[in-house]
């Protein structure tokens, strides 16, 4: 059954959930929102991305920024860019600021922005494209079925993390080193990466406190 406008969720959501549930709820769920490097770095490519003016070249036709939604979804976001080439080819392109990931978020991120464009312009999209600025180029990705399966499987976890209104729980894995929430989401385990020093200085601070 369609989603209502009320009830489209961010499709960078759908990322934030594939690396993390945990991180997905604390930001969509809790409002927790926390900068480091690698989210400011993110900020700025995509602020380029959008920023630009929109462009005409023989073939194709470049537009940035466009907001995108699918009530079959659930979701709702804005595409980077969106390139319209002749033969009613169009074809979404995501920034990124690192490099290719181990695991698909990105891939399904992209999808999901393919998937929004086809239930808007009721044509098939039938790829897209990821550029890394660590790598300064970008690669297509086809958007097949095992992918579609993949971005649609991962919309619904989302709607139902959301409707459910409950945080998992913390569990430390070597990618918690690089999220911006780690100080919200494992204040011990913030403290820890201070230095065995400043971690026992607080400690001994605490059980001072408490005795007196």
């Amino acid at each position: 059954m369609p989603y209502s406008e009320d009830q489209l969720l961010p499709i960078s959501a759908l990322q934030h959930l594939l690396f993390c549930e945990r991180q997905c709820a604390l930001i969509h769920l809790e409002q927790v929102w926390s900068e480091n490097r690698f989210t400011a770095e993110g900020n700025v490519l995509h602020e380029r991305a959008h920023d630009g003016p929109d462009e005409s070249r023989p073939g194709i036709r470049i537009t940035r920024g466009l907001p995108v939604r699918s009530f079959q979804l659930g979701i709702s976001g804005q595409c980077d860019v969106v390139e319209f080439h002749g033969g009613g080819i169009v074809l979404p392109v995501e920034y990124k600021r690192g490099k290719p990931k181990s695991h698909r978020a990105d891939e399904v991120q992209l999808c999901a922005q393919g998937l929004c464009l086809e239930e808007m312009l009721g044509a098939r999209v039938d790829r897209g494209a990821l550029y890394y600025g660590e790598q300064r180029h970008r690669t297509e990705f086809l958007f097949d079925e095992p992918l579609r399966e993949l971005t649609r499987d991962a919309a619904l976890r989302l709607q139902a993390l959301v409707a459910s209104r409950v945080t998992p729980p913390a569990k430390k894995e070597k990618k918690c080193e690089s999220c911006s929430l780690i100080e919200y989401c494992m204040p011990g385990m913030f403290s820890l990466q201070r230095g065995a020093a400043a971690w026992f200085s607080g400690q001994l601070k605490s059980i001072t406190q408490e005795s007196e």
